[in-house]
């Protein structure tokens, strides 16, 4: 995807990602954080605003920076970039709020053409993974590098 995009900062393990949104509400620092879980290869990405107290994500936060499609052009970014070091990684990925999933649904069925060529990317429906379609309203996604 050839889309406006944030500078990332990242670790040397390439799990952790921050970059600054910058828009009409000023400069917010964000994180994306890849998860590993009790399955092997299996990832949850987390992405919000960062906690300044904590350092955490703050999948909860409403910015509204007027930068959403360079904020999520910069978190598949991310992907990209974990994906090229962690060849066999599965990512899992839903939104905090059901609104946040289906911008992602969104975000992923504008651009699914250009991503199908570089991930399988399956949705959650009805419990079940099943190849993405857009028009579905699924509960969650899960992708791959081909």
């Amino acid at each position: 995807m050839n889309l406006p995009k944030y500078q990332l900062k990242a670790e040397n393990s390439l799990i952790l990602f921050e970059f600054t949104s910058e828009g009409n509400k000023g400069s917010i620092p964000k994180i994306i954080k890849f998860s590993e879980t009790h399955l092997k290869d299996f990832y949850n990405l987390g992405f919000g605003d960062k906690d300044i107290e904590t350092g955490d994500v703050d999948d909860l936060a409403i910015s509204n920076n007027g930068d959403s499609e360079k904020v999520l052009a910069t978190v598949v970014s991310a992907v990209y970039a974990f994906t090229d070091r962690y060849r066999d990684a599965w990512i899992y990925a839903t939104g905090s709020t059901a609104s946040r999933t289906r911008l992602y649904r969104i975000g992923i069925s504008k651009h699914y053409d250009e991503a199908a060529k570089h991930f399988e990317i399956y949705g959650l429906l009805n419990d079940e993974w099943v190849k993405f379609e857009k028009g579905i309203e699924f509960d969650a996604f899960l992708i791959k590098r081909k």
